[in-house]
């Protein structure tokens, strides 16, 4: 039986992993901003450089390619830190960031930040982890080794726990503006495979999808799905 996928293990958040110190230097040298659903908080291939860190709600990192398709690539939650590599290496955006929800962010200029964490050991050691896991990600973007739907799976019983809202049946009802484009390339699999998937999960009566909405109506089948149920 296949383990659970370890593309959507759970992080460190990047806030957490500072202490009360860290968190008001970053927080006296930035500004909150909100987003609506929708909202584009970064551009790829923009030349900015300042950082962001999300502290409500959730977006989408995506990538458009030259034929002009677009791959998500994650979802960034509370707690993530967002921007850093145009911060560190002065280069171009390498993604777009699309609000999911209504998000808050902390919008920091980069030159403060890298020199707060130049003088904060709790700061170079929380962006030294989140550089390091972005890296891990990037590996099992490429690796992608378990199956889809076990993959797929895990991404809906994840967001259904984050984001969703329970109903007295014992379903999740989770409602993001998430296409099966966008579920495909987060579970690196392509739209056919996906939408087969969720075709079979509603024939067994596993989930009910709408537009922009999804209920997981047998959350310990899915469960199983990934290898940690039953």
């Amino acid at each position: 039986m296949d383990r659970a996928p370890r593309l959507h293990r759970r992080r460190s958040r990047f806030w957490a992993l500072l202490d009360q110190g860290a968190r008001d230097e970053l927080l006296s040298t930035g500004r909150l901003m909100a987003f609506q659903p929708k909202d584009t908080l970064l551009h790829q291939h923009d030349l900015s450089d300042h950082l962001l860190v999300i502290r409500r709600g959730c977006a989408k990192v995506a990538v458009n390619s030259t034929g002009g398709y677009q791959a998500v690539l994650a979802i960034r939650r509370a707690g993530d830190l967002l921007g850093e590599q145009a911060a560190l290496d002065g280069g171009a955006r390498s993604a777009t960031l699309v609000a999911l929800t209504q998000v808050e962010a902390l919008v920091i200029p980069s030159a403060p930040s890298l020199d707060a964490a130049g003088s904060s050991p709790v700061l170079a050691l929380a962006l030294q982890q989140v550089l390091s896991e972005r890296l891990r990600e990037a590996d099992g973007h490429r690796a992608a080794a378990e199956a889809v739907q076990a993959r797929l799976a895990a991404l809906q019983l994840e967001l259904g726990a984050e984001f969703g809202r329970p109903e007295g049946d014992g379903s999740v009802c989770t409602a993001l503006p998430l296409s099966q484009d966008d579920f495909a390339g987060l579970v690196l699999s392509s739209r056919r495979t996906v939408s087969r998937v969720f075709e079979q999960w509603r024939g067994y009566g596993w989930v009910t999808t709408g537009r922009n909405r999804l209920t997981i109506d047998r959350p310990d089948e899915l469960k199983r799905v990934t290898g940690s149920g039953p």
